[in-house]
């Protein structure tokens, strides 16, 4: 299958690699003349067969808006786009309706794997009619994680980016709970050697992840995370989430407070907001402050 895959970046340029390696065409546009397979989306679009399926993963908001204005422009009637990025799923409805009226079809997709998708693959999540996903599924499938999981067609329009939106609220959730408990064993006398008790509950626990897994080559590269302004941005989906739910009447507790733990950290220098920055930077490759 041919596939145009707009956005290189640190998950864009890995999705490439790991749908080239499952036998597919990928033809990438990036503003990056240095990673980019041609010199604009007008070529892109070009170079590729009808009926033309395009993967948009570029950053949420006026960058990808933008990116589907264009493509409106230039795709034909039976073409689909596909927006892998972290838009709003309020957007999707959005995008998918301005496509409408040229019959171009519009698939949103939540993307999870983060730096380190290329080989372990990425979890999907993904919004659209049951025609327009059949027909992009057999890259769903090279980027899926290999087994059974890993892959859902969650709903109509928006369902993608909505349930990607949850799990990043969980995400913050989780992140905030080991934060948390990291500071407090730091805080008390009696314990030694904090990283090596996060080492132990790796295996046998209730409480053993991925996230505890980056929590750990987080304190390998850095013990007492002294390299690490307490500061961590967040992406806008942590808000989104707290919103739905009011919206839907929904309590989420444990999730509305690790949001305002982000914003308390640009206040001040929070010891829990080392340990949430040095993990974004490891599953994700999110930027870092260093300390002062």
């Amino acid at each position: 299958m041919q596939l145009g895959l707009i956005g290189l970046g640190k998950m864009g340029g890995n999705m490439r690699e790991r749908i080239r390696r499952a036998g597919h065409t990928v033809i990438g546009y990036d503003r990056n003349p240095e990673v980019s397979d041609v010199a604009s989306l007008a070529e892109l679009v070009e170079r590729l067969e009808g009926p033309r399926v395009v993967w948009v993963m570029v950053p949420a908001g006026a960058p990808t808006q933008s990116t589907v204005d264009e493509l409106k422009e230039l795709l034909s009637e039976g073409d689909i786009v596909v927006d892998g990025g972290n838009s709003r799923w309020t957007d999707d409805e959005k995008h998918a309706a301005e496509l409408a009226e040229r019959g171009i079809g519009f698939v949103d997709a939540g993307v999870s794997g983060g730096v380190w998708g290329l080989e372990n693959g990425y979890a999907l999540m993904v919004g659209g009619s049951d025609e327009n996903v059949a027909r992009v599924k057999p890259i769903f499938e090279a980027l899926k994680p290999e087994g059974e999981f890993g892959y859902v067609h969650a709903g109509k329009v928006g369902a993608g980016h909505f349930s990607k939106m949850v799990h990043n609220g969980i995400e913050y959730a989780m992140m905030q709970a080991y934060a948390e408990g990291w500071e407090l064993l730091e805080a008390a006398d009696s314990v030694t050697d904090v990283r090596e008790v996060f080492r132990s509950w790796q295996e046998g626990t209730v409480i053993r992840s991925w996230l505890l897994d980056l929590a750990v080559n987080a304190l390998d590269d850095d013990e007492h995370l002294e390299k690490l302004r307490g500061f961590a941005a967040d992406s806008g989906e942590g808000r989104w989430t707290v919103e739905a739910a009011i919206d839907n009447s929904v309590p989420l507790p444990a999730i509305t407070a690790s949001l305002f733990a982000r914003f308390a950290s640009r206040q001040d220098d929070s010891p829990q907001m080392k340990m949430i920055a040095a993990l974004r930077n490891q599953f994700g490759g999110h930027a870092v402050e260093s300390a002062k």
